[in-house]
């Protein structure tokens, strides 16, 4: 066990140590650390060059397979809410990166998509972003990549994440 996880197991004394299961912590924790590790280095290494968050790379990332999606989805995909999505698309709007456009038949649901300008950040963008992808994963083998992936898919996939 690495010493952070041995800190925050030592600051639960309050609960009989038996009674925790400390694969779980140390397992939920490495994965928050390595998420939020992974975000930020992105952000600062790759993202700030765009002045993009994260959010707002998953989102052109999204439109940028997917051309056209409804932003209920796009919230959906990137963890956020549709408040969260409607306040990103203004900004990415502005920097001419989207558009929103309203469905003819319900007008309730909205649409966002990809400008030309947007497709060209991501082309450009992308291979940088996954420069860091492959990075971060360097110190693993090739075996330990697909391990780690399915376990994670599994967690995902137990959980409906």
């Amino acid at each position: 066990m690495l010493p952070e996880e041995v800190d925050t197991i030592n600051r639960l004394t309050k609960i009989p140590i038996s009674s925790l299961n400390l694969d779980a912590i140390s397992v939920v924790t490495n994965i928050y650390r390595v998420a939020q590790g992974l975000r930020n280095k992105m952000e600062q290494e790759v993202l700030s060059q765009y002045g993009l968050s994260w959010t707002a790379f998953s989102m052109l990332y999204d439109l940028w397979i997917w051309e056209s999606i409804e932003t209920k989805k796009l919230a959906e995909s990137a963890g956020v809410s549709k408040a969260t999505i409607s306040n990103i698309t203004k900004t990415l709007e502005k920097k001419e990166l989207c558009f929103r456009k309203t469905d003819n038949r319900d007008r309730r649901i909205t649409y966002v998509s990809l400008t030309n300008k947007g497709k060209h950040v991501m082309e450009d963008l992308y291979p940088k972003f996954h420069s860091g992808e492959v990075q971060i994963v360097l110190g693993l083998s090739v075996d330990e990549q697909k391990n780690l992936s399915r376990a994670l898919r599994k967690v995902i996939m137990d959980n409906n994440f």
